[in-house]
């Protein structure tokens, strides 16, 4: 047997003494001894009576003398000569001890008398051991006092089997005593002592310490229980302990990623489902509801989930880097480099990853308010529609140089969630060219739609947790940690792709309720002029944008005015771009369901409202040039400070 603890070898030498308070003389075994004295030599009997309680209380040369006068009386008196025998050993006198020995197995060869030779062979005194053939004899011994043996309450002769076999390294034999030792004696200390060095010797450091413990509380004495674990039990026992439990709570936590996936799996199916089964004439339904409630908490649960999981992204990125590490010393090839790499990696990463949850980002509102005097026609239309839709009015217009169209609120989450926070639209300027007023009612409806739904009064956590992976991915990405190797790099990229599929699915649901509370106001005919305009203008304006911006960058003159752009281009990839981007189909990771499939479901709301004369959306705006060269001219900031830098 490969002793792979070996320590524990040596702590056997001793094992013997630690058994002693455990195995008590059997009076009746006394009582036959003094018999068979009393038979030959009936004047010795008090003299062996005092010799073996001076040798059970140590006192080994009185012992010798009481047993030396009793064997001039029995000369073949076999328990004289085996204690005698044991007592010279005890006092080192190993050449006098084992011819008194031998003598006593030549006379008679029971179990005491073998047992009593194998033990002074092996262990020939106090700390010290025999060679290996008297161990090798030994071991023979021992095996055959263990099968004499008579007595089923005596586990000291399958005791000294293991023993030996361990010290020889006899696998076979040493296995097979300590598991006899087991089964006939369950209630031994010596028993479960050997079996807590058989599953050390396999690496069962748990398992070793539990049986180490219930040795002592058979009366093991605690300070072979101490020197049993110190000698290294201990400390692997807890490594393996914590290793355990981490294991197990890294498999729960995964578990968990993969029942948050199969909840969002699970939702959308049942969204989509909701949607199509579902009265598109009432504004929202008690099933859509409880729906939107339950998404949202599941959108909680799934954001705090993302902070739960940084510790043991934190746990794998150091056990990881550190099993390599040890990995190398164990093949005996240690590459430097890489192991500084790994290192430092691992060292950056966890600080990247703390670091990244208390920078904050500073949040501005974009572009800039549009003032009642710039746009009155604009300010009374978006209060009509507010009024309309029995909802609070806009309390800002921002307007922005490109195509966006989105309402967000401002302030408190408490203000948010009492209804009480600032109301904000976000108006690109690039999708006013074209653009009807009774379209632009039906998008703006939709917006209302969100407001008056409460979809912008929460989702303070989802905005949180994206800013923080956002935060996150950028730091790994300028650390140089964003590498196919690092597992927090392939963390955050399965996260975002949960949460993204997860928070998608709820959006899409508020999306096509804000639809719904556009139709029944101003009808789905409008509602799909509406969104119609904003995806070809969102797809014209980048276009001639960009060919002008590239013309402004190739020829170093000014850049055109992109607000008066001829945007009638018959280009095919144009056309072919509109017509994909509203045929397209919904996937999971849209935010909105494919403007096809809002049209659909639009249409089957009932409008009894008709809206009047139509007209367009500049006619609505004082003075259309001077606000077009504003936001031209920021175009040309932002470009001139992308060409020179910071």
């Amino acid at each position: 047997m490969r002793v792979s603890f070996a320590a524990l070898a040596v702590l056997l030498i001793t094992c013997a003494t630690s058994f002693g308070s455990e195995i008590k003389r059997d009076m009746r075994r006394e009582q036959r001894i003094d018999e068979e004295l009393a038979a030959v030599a009936p004047r010795s009997v008090d003299k062996f009576r005092k010799a073996t309680d001076a040798m059970d209380h140590g006192d080994f040369p009185q012992a010798v003398q009481l047993y030396g006068d009793v064997l001039q009386q029995a000369p073949s008196f076999t328990p004289a000569l085996r204690r005698l025998g044991s007592c010279l050993a005890e006092e080192g006198q190993v050449d006098e001890a084992l011819p008194l020995l031998e003598k006593a197995v030549q006379v008679q060869r029971s179990a005491e008398n073998l047992g009593s030779l194998a033990r002074v062979l092996a262990y020939p005194g106090p700390g010290k051991v025999g060679t290996p053939s008297q161990k090798e004899r030994a071991l023979k011994l021992a095996e055959e006092a263990s099968a004499a043996n008579q007595d089923s309450e005596d586990p000291s002769y399958l005791l000294l089997v293991a023993e030996i076999a361990l010290a020889l390294e006899r696998e076979t034999e040493f296995q097979n005593s300590v598991q006899l030792l087991l089964q006939r004696f369950p209630n031994s200390a010596s028993a479960h002592y050997m079996n807590a060095v058989r599953l050390a010797l396999a690496a069962k450091w748990m398992a070793a310490e539990d049986e180490i413990k219930k040795a002592q509380s058979l009366g093991l004495p605690a300070a072979a229980v101490e020197q049993f674990l110190d000698s290294g039990v201990r400390t692997r026992a807890r490594i393996w302990r914590w290793s355990r439990f981490c294991l197990y709570a890294l498999a729960a936590w995964a578990l968990g990623l993969l029942i948050l996936y199969a909840a969002g799996k699970l939702f959308s199916r049942i969204t989509l489902r909701l949607l199509e089964q579902s009265d598109p004439n009432v504004p929202v339904s008690r099933s859509e509801t409880r729906l939107r409630h339950a998404y949202r908490s599941f959108i909680s649960i799934a954001g705090y989930y993302y902070y739960v999981s940084l510790p043991f992204v934190i746990l794998l990125v150091v056990g990881v880097t550190s099993l390599v590490v040890y990995g190398f010393f164990q093949v005996g090839e240690v590459p430097i480099k890489l192991v500084a790499l790994l290192v430092i990696g691992a060292a950056v990463t966890v600080y990247k990853m703390v670091h990244s949850l208390f920078v904050k980002i500073s949040s501005q509102d974009p572009g800039r308010s549009l003032t009642h005097d710039e746009a009155p026609g604009l300010w009374t239309v978006a209060r009509e529609v507010a009024d309309s839709l029995g909802t609070r009015p806009l309390d800002d217009i921002r307007i922005v140089p490109g195509t966006d169209m989105a309402v967000y609120e401002r302030g408190t989450f408490r203000e948010r969630r009492q209804d009480r926070g600032r109301r904000i639209l976000v108006m690109g300027v690039g999708l006013l060219d074209g653009f009807a007023q009774n379209p632009f009612r039906a998008v703006l409806a939709h917006e209302y739609g969100h407001l008056s739904h409460r979809d912008t009064a929460g989702g303070d956590i989802a905005l949180r947790v994206n800013q923080d992976m956002l935060k996150f991915a950028h730091a790994m990405a300028r650390a140089g940690q964003a590498v196919w190797w690092n597992i927090a790099f392939h963390f955050l990229r399965l996260y975002h792709f949960l949460f993204r599929r997860i928070s998608h699915g709820a959006t899409r649901l508020q999306e096509v309720l804000a639809d719904r509370a556009s139709a029944r106001l101003y009808g789905a005919q409008p509602f799909e002029e509406g969104l119609r305009h904003v995806i070809r203008r969102q797809i014209e304006f980048d276009h001639f944008a960009n060919k002008a911006v590239q013309h402004a960058l190739d020829s170093g003159g000014p850049l055109e005015n992109l607000y008066q752009l001829q945007t009638n281009d018959p280009s095919q990839d144009i056309q072919g771009a509109i017509e994909t981007a509203v045929n397209r189909s919904t996937s999971e990771d849209d935010t909105h369901p494919s403007p096809e499939d809002r049209f659909r479901l639009v249409r089957r709301v009932a409008c009894p409202n008709q809206l009047g004369p139509d007209g367009k959306m500049w006619d609505l705006f004082l003075d259309r040039e001077a606000l077009t060269q504003e936001m031209n001219a920021e175009v040309a900031k932002m470009l001139n400070r992308a060409s020179t830098g910071p």
